[in-house]
């Protein structure tokens, strides 16, 4: 795991490693290495012996944004370094707001950003350095400008805290995460990534919907293993983890947790599909100029 427990990454890992144990007759163990936006669990995962009894559960940040933001730190790359044995869940993302802020949708955000006075700032937390949710705030400067990775003033991975104390006023975050804090009322739901409303937050108009269509993303959680183990362990386990993920019992409870079962075709598939995205995250990384500060 590369990240401290808590987020959705670490919560998917821990509901499937006790039916992985009951599949397969092995004890499956949660173990968390956080640091360094996940590189330091890629380094220890690609450096494992590549036997099966390794495996790394990642995001689209750790294993397709990293490898082109981090490329003169990590000693490896990891699509090429880790095999894909499957896309686990998807969720996706919202913009949250501490209650503090008066706005409630995107519109009243915007608006009260415009009449702030000149040394004001809307205080934007950012998830983890240069992770998914962190692009599509930057995705609204304009054409052609210059954007770096920007220091905000809520420390890395302290988002929610940041946000509950008002210290941070409001971030792209994940929906799995956060949703129990919003509906506690204890932060807002400003909009959500979703093509339409979730069920769990009808009352949330979609970033489509309040006229940003395109912008924020859903991520996905996906399973890896070292890149030479063996194609038959491999099958193996995209086999029992698929069985496990689809059964109806575990989707519904996933989905109350706002994570969508997603499994891939194949190894192979998922394998593929990471490494066109590595690309297409490369191509975005390079034309906006985004760097690592």
């Amino acid at each position: 795991m590369p990240y401290a427990p808590g987020g959705v990454t670490d919560i998917i890992a821990r509901h499937l490693a006790p039916k992985l144990q009951e599949a397969l007759g092995q004890a499956f163990v949660v173990e968390n290495k956080p640091g360094a936006s996940g590189n330091i669990a890629l380094e220890f995962t690609a450096a494992a012996t590549p036997d099966g009894y390794t495996l790394f559960v990642g995001n689209v940040t750790t294993n397709a944004i990293n490898e082109n933001t981090f490329a003169d730190k990590l000693s490896m790359k990891p699509s090429r370094a880790l095999v894909g044995v499957t896309r686990l869940v998807d969720t996706p993302h919202m913009v949250i707001a501490s209650t503090a802020l008066p706005a409630n949708n995107i519109a009243e955000l915007v608006a009260w950003a415009k009449k702030q006075p000149g040394q004001a700032q809307l205080r934007f937390g950012r998830h983890r350095q240069l992770s998914a949710p962190r692009f599509p705030a930057s995705s609204r400067a304009r054409p052609g400008s210059r954007r770096r990775t920007s220091r905000t003033r809520a420390a890395r991975d302290r988002w929610c805290p940041a946000l509950l104390s008002n210290e941070t006023q409001v971030a792209f975050m994940n929906l799995a995460s956060t949703v129990e804090h919003v509906k506690a009322g204890k932060l807002k739901a400003l909009a959500t990534s979703m093509p339409s409303r979730v069920p769990e937050l009808p009352g949330v108009a979609t970033m489509t919907e309040q006229g940003y269509p395109g912008i924020g993303t859903n991520a996905w959680q996906g399973l890896f293993a070292p890149a030479a183990t063996p194609k038959p362990i491999v099958d193996k386990l995209y086999a029992t983890v698929v069985q496990v993920l689809n059964n109806p019992e575990m989707k519904a409870m996933l989905a109350r947790q706002l994570m969508a079962v997603n499994t891939s075709a194949s190894p192979q598939e998922w394998t593929e599909q990471v490494r066109a995205e590595t690309q297409a995250w490369g191509e975005f990384i390079r034309e906006n100029h985004i760097k690592v500060e």
